[in-house]
This record gives structure tokens, C-alpha cells and sequence, in this order.
């Protein structure tokens, strides 16, 4: 089985950060895994994306260039790559930054407030690790079980603070309805 994952937003929303705790997970599990982190020069409030793909074969090219998973964190990413998903792809949009619908008809589209959630919590900064959670629930691309432990491998010994709050996103968005 093969995921190839876009995640896509404005610097600074955690977008690679995302990535990289995908792609562990990839790591944890013994797969196949590639991480592709791509930003403008702009950084923070300009454009990132990252390409992760999950595979339990060999990964011919680290690009995503037709994903079947997209995580849409803004409604410049959501417009630039919509049309570029495979047919049967799941669409995850952060409907607090998102103030429109997938158009498309063969994809399937889910939508939740990831930032306003975020917010709400007192976990500002967080809502990409929310988007994660509610991802990992509907997509299936990791097993929930792993979260803590790939968790910890990811949060930089600096930031172990984080660790906790990072976990309670993942959950937040996992069990969301």
C-alpha cells in the first residue's frame, strides 16, 4: 500500500513539522518513506508545502505531484491543488481558513476547524498536529497507537514542553465528529 500525502498552508503553520512526523511514523513502521518540504522565500506567511509518501514497496520519485491524501490548511492551497489529487482522494480542509467547499465531485472532501479549534484549547500553533489527528482517523495512513511514540521522537529536546500539547492536538482532531 502507497500514500502519497500533500500537506500545503502558509509558513508557519507547522506544515513541515507535519511532514516530518508522517514520514517517522513511515520510519517506526519499517516502510517506505519519503519527505519532500517545499517553501517560498518568503518563510513564515508564504507558501509551504511538503510531500510525504508512505509506501510498502519502493518510491520510484519524492515528488507528489497527484496525491491521494491532501491536507489544506489555506484557501491558496486548497485552489492550487484541488484539481491535482487522484480521483477517490481525501481532501482534508481546515474550514476556519477555508471559507469554501471541494468542488470536485470524486473526491472525498472533510472538513474541520482546525485553527478555531486550536484556539479554543489554548493550543495556538497547533492546528496542523489537529489536522493530523483527524486525518490519521479518516485516511488511515498510520496506526493511532503510534502517535506518542513518534511524538516524542520528533519534538526537538528544546521544545519538550511542546511534547504534551502536541499529543492533546492529535487527539483533539482524531476524535472530532
Amino acid at each position: 500500500m502507497t500514500h502519497q500525502i500533500l500537506l500545503a498552508g502558509f509558513g508557519g503553520q507547522g506544515i513541515l513539522f507535519s511532514g516530518k512526523f508522517l514520514a517517522y511514523d513511515g520510519l517506526i513502521e519499517d516502510r517506505q518513506v519519503s519527505w519532500l518540504p517545499s517553501y517560498g522565500p518568503e518563510m513564515r506567511g508564504g507558501t509551504c508545502n511538503c510531500s510525504v509518501i508512505l509506501s510498502d514497496s519502493q518510491i520510484g520519485s519524492p515528488i507528489v505531484s497527484n496525491p491521494d491524501v491532501l491536507i489544506a490548511m489555506n484557501l491558496p492551497s486548497l485552489d492550487k491543488f484541488e484539481n491535482e489529487c487522484v480521483a477517490g482522494a481525501k481532501i482534508f480542509v481546515d474550514s476556519s481558513l477555508v471559507d469554501r467547499k471541494v468542488e470536485r465531485t470524486d473526491v472525498e472532501a472533510y472538513y474541520i476547524p482546525a485553527t478555531k479549534m486550536a484556539s479554543d484549547e489554548g493550543l495556538s500553533g497547533l492546528a496542523n498536529m489537529i489536522m493530523i489527528g483527524y486525518m490519521i482517523k479518516k485516511a488511515g495512513v498510520m496506526p493511532y497507537e503510534n502517535v506518542e511514540k513518534v511524538m516524542a521522537k520528533v519534538v526537538p529536546a528544546k521544545k519538550q514542553t511542546m511534547l504534551a500539547l502536541n499529543i492533546k492536538a492529535v487527539e483533539l482532531g482524531y476524535n472530532f465528529d
